[in-house]
């Protein structure tokens, strides 16, 4: 006999197997640093702020695709390179944990330009960097970019989300953290 809360999971992970196929296989390092290459540049030719950040910044991490899954318990992943001085100079993962009123998969990248010598310390000052916890990070979006000048920006970090595919929804409570990796 089938629920509607089995037919609702059945429909997610039919949803979301697509999404996940291609991020749950771990890139070489090689294809790694390529894509995520790929989605910095067009991240700073689309984004005037970012650009600025960019030519500021100690240095940037950059995740060009993570995929986020759910329903009622949900999880994120992906691989990201550390860029200093448009060298790579460390390869991460982030992965996150929720729960709460949520179904649905998605895929996205993000950037989070680090400011500070003390947010780029924290990254790998403890057995993982937790968003949230430690340096200030600040999501940066549409209308704060178009604000954004040399003397506006203060915080240790900041972070733009990017090229969001699939629909997740709902509410929840959210835990990520990012974590080295050897590549």
């Amino acid at each position: 006999m089938r629920t509607p809360i089995f037919r609702s999971l059945l429909a997610t992970l039919a949803f979301a197997l697509p999404l996940l196929s291609g991020t749950v296989l771990a890139a070489s390092r090689a294809e790694l640093e390529a894509e995520s290459r790929r989605v910095f540049d067009k991240l700073l030719a689309d984004v005037p702020a970012a650009r600025a950040l960019n030519e500021r910044a100690l240095a940037v991490l950059v995740f060009p695709s993570i995929t986020k899954a759910g329903f009622m318990i949900g999880g994120q992943y992906g691989e990201g390179v550390l860029w200093k001085r448009n060298k790579p100079a460390g390869y991460y993962n982030t992965a996150g944990a929720s729960y709460g009123l949520q179904a649905g998969a998605q895929q996205y990248g993000y950037a989070m330009f680090f400011m500070t010598k003390k947010g780029l310390e924290a990254l790998d000052a403890t057995k993982g960097f937790e968003v949230g916890v430690g340096p200030s990070v600040v999501v940066v979006d549409q209308g704060m970019a178009k604000s954004m000048t040399s003397t506006t920006v203060t915080d240790d970090v900041y972070a733009f989300i990017f090229s969001q595919k699939g629909l997740m929804a709902g509410l929840g409570i959210q835990g990520n953290k990012i974590t080295r990796i050897k590549k």
